[in-house]
């Protein structure tokens, strides 16, 4: 088999047309600031619920408990994506995913608080509900986190602040 070469002396000129060039690639996402915050917001509650949740099944009767860090960072990772993916590049939103990732740690400790005593409450017999505890008696539920409150708590409080910002840089880019 002889292929026949072409007067100029290319054997790839066919005379075809050539391909068309590749399309331009997409223009980088700019996202929605607002709808990126309020994102992180929803995460950094979503989150704060699945914490207090996960505090209250991981409790026992006698009123210990085990925290566990990986919480803390979902809650900064999901609030870090929840920023990155809706809001885009803006480079303000690597910032606000620290305070809205430890807002979601703390609400979360909360919540969790509030269900335990619920909870014990219930089992002996006086009945305070958990929505009654984060409304009415906030101040109390506050001063028996700070009684609680230790190097643990501040390194699950550094760990979410670090995803939130990390997280955020990075699905963002």
């Amino acid at each position: 088999m002889s292929q026949s070469v072409p007067p100029s002396g290319n054997p790839f000129a066919d005379g075809a047309t050539p391909a068309a060039p590749a399309p331009a690639p997409a223009p980088a996402r700019s996202g929605n600031v607002v709808l990126g915050i309020v994102a992180g917001v929803v995460a950094a509650l979503a989150g704060a619920a699945a914490y207090g949740g996960l505090m209250r099944a991981m409790a026992d009767e006698d009123g210990s408990y085990t925290e566990i860090g990986f919480v803390a960072l979902g809650v900064g990772a999901l609030v870090g994506f929840a920023l990155g993916k809706v809001g885009g590049r803006n480079p303000l939103l690597p910032v606000l995913g620290v305070p809205l990732a430890l807002a979601g740690v703390f609400l979360g400790q909360l919540f969790g608080y509030a269900l335990m005593i619920s909870w014990w409450s219930a089992a002996s017999g006086e009945a305070v509900t958990a929505t009654e505890l984060l409304t009415s008696h906030i101040g109390d539920l506050v001063e028996g986190w700070k009684e609680e409150a230790g190097a643990m708590t501040l390194l699950f409080f550094a760990i979410a602040g670090y995803e939130g910002f990390a997280i955020t840089k990075k699905v963002a880019a």
